[in-house]
Parts: structure tokens; C-alpha cells; sequence
């Protein structure tokens, strides 16, 4: 939920070290810096960060926008097949969380999968999800559609079955 912050690191070179790892795990020749500096614009694109926060330290005095809006600039350019965004919606304003939603479903592809936890509808109205589920006391209590999202923001979690939370 909170990024670190990692004086002395910048932003550029953990993204470009990250990278390259993984390339080097794959079998691949990794990227110069001159072409992941060619590759990174593009991706700055996704998130609509400025370019000058590759040169600060990472998340170093970022705010809580600027440090979403990084986490989704790293899922660009390293490309995970599963990512886990813990309540990647905490601290946002309404502009940033548009950002950051539309960043999540650009990078959205057959390949990989977002497990998204939050507790406000507001986020799924950005990210429409394909699956909800409902945890209770660390067990999945309740699966659903898209409805089931707004049937909680509804009727908030006295609706569950307490036979389902009995089981639990």
C-alpha cells in the first residue's frame, strides 16, 4: 500500500536495472541505455508522468498520486504476468485515480491477471472487474460478478449470508 521510498536510487536506474534482470532471466540481451531510455517515453505516456521524476531517487518525496501513478509505470515496463494492487486507490484524488485506473486497464491483455483489492466501488467504476470476491476473517466468503461490487457499496456487508460467515 505504501511504496519505500530508496534515497540515492533513481528512478531511471531501478527501472532499467529491473528490467534488464528480467530480460537476462528470459534468455534476452538486455537493453543499453540509450534504448531503455527510448522504451521508458513510451511508457511514460501510460501514466502521464513527467519525465523528471526518472531522475529523482525512487518515490523520494513523491506524493501518494505520483507513487501510484510509478507503481503502474513499473508494471509497463517490466510487463508481469500477475500483479497484486493492494488498495492502489488509498490516498488518491479523483484525477490521479482516474490515471492510475486507466493506466491498470491499458496494460490489461489475455496474458496476464490484476488481483485489485480495495473497499470502494469508486475504484471499480474505473476498473470494471471480471471477477469479485469477499473476504472475511482471511476466507472467501462470496464470488461474483461486477453486480456483487455494487450490491456491497448498496447494502454494505450485513447483507452476506450468515450461513457463509457462520462456515467461516
Amino acid at each position: 500500500q505504501y511504496p519505500l521510498e530508496i534515497p540515492g536510487v533513481s528512478n531511471l536506474d531501478f527501472l532499467r536495472i529491473a528490467y534488464n534482470a528480467k530480460r537476462k532471466h528470459l534468455g534476452l540481451e538486455e537493453l543499453d541505455t540509450f534504448d531503455f531510455e527510448d522504451l521508458i517515453q513510451e511508457k511514460l505516456d501510460v501514466v502521464k508522468m513527467n519525465p523528471a521524476f526518472l531522475e529523482r531517487s525512487l518515490n523520494e518525496g513523491f506524493s501518494g498520486g505520483e507513487k501510484k501513478r510509478n507503481e503502474i509505470l513499473q508494471m509497463a515496463i517490466l510487463e508481469p504476468t500477475l500483479s497484486i494492487l493492494d488498495e492502489i486507490d488509498s490516498g488518491l484524488d479523483i484525477d490521479a485515480l482516474r490515471i492510475v485506473s486507466e493506466g491498470v486497464n491499458f496494460l490489461k491483455n489475455p496474458d496476464n491477471a490484476t488481483l485489485v483489492i480495495t473497499h470502494y466501488q469508486r475504484l471499480l467504476n474505473y476498473i470494471v472487474p471480471d471477477h469479485i470476491h469477499v473476504m472475511y476473517d482471511g476466507k472467501i466468503v462470496m464470488s461474483g460478478g461486477k453486480e456483487l461490487a455494487l450490491e456491497l457499496e448498496e447494502k454494505g456487508y450485513d447483507f452476506l449470508d450468515e450461513k457463509a460467515l457462520a462456515a467461516v
